[in-house]
C-alpha cells in the first residue's frame, strides 16, 4: 500500500485563477500557505477541506474528481484613521496638532575624569 501523497501525484486540478490543469498536491500547497499567511496576519482561525471523490469509470479505470475549499479567517478590514480638514478632506495626520521641530543631536563624548 502507497502513502497517500503517491496515490494523489497524479490527479490534477483546475487553478481558478488560470485555469490550467496543475498538480493536486501543489495546488492545495498554494492555497494552504496563503491560509496560513491569513492566519498570521489575523490571528484568527481558518480552514482547508481536501475532498477526494473516487468512481468507477470505464474499462476498469477509476474517476478521480478532487476539490480544495479554503474558508480565510474572517479580520477586521483594514482601515485608516484620517482626520477631516475644514475644507472637507481628509488628511493623515491631526490638523489641530502642533508640529514640533525635532532635530538630530550629535552624541559628544563625555570627559570623565578619574577619581585619584
Amino acid at each position: 500500500m502507497k502513502p497517500i501523497q503517491d496515490n494523489l501525484r497524479a490527479v490534477r486540478i483546475e487553478d481558478e485563477e488560470t485555469g490550467d490543469l496543475m498538480p493536486l498536491l501543489d495546488y492545495a500547497g498554494q492555497k494552504f500557505s496563503s491560509l496560513i499567511k491569513a492566519v498570521a496576519d489575523t490571528g484568527k482561525v481558518g480552514s482547508i477541506t481536501l475532498k477526494v471523490t473516487v468512481r468507477p469509470s470505464t474499462a476498469g479505470a477509476m474517476a478521480v474528481k478532487p476539490e480544495v475549499r479554503v474558508t480565510m479567517p474572517k479580520g477586521l478590514p483594514a482601515e485608516a484613521l484620517l482626520w477631516p480638514t475644514p475644507e472637507g478632506n481628509l488628511v493623515a495626520e491631526d490638523p489641530r496638532q502642533e508640529k514640533l521641530e525635532l532635530r538630530h543631536v550629535p552624541a559628544q563624548k563625555l570627559n570623565v575624569q578619574s577619581a585619584k
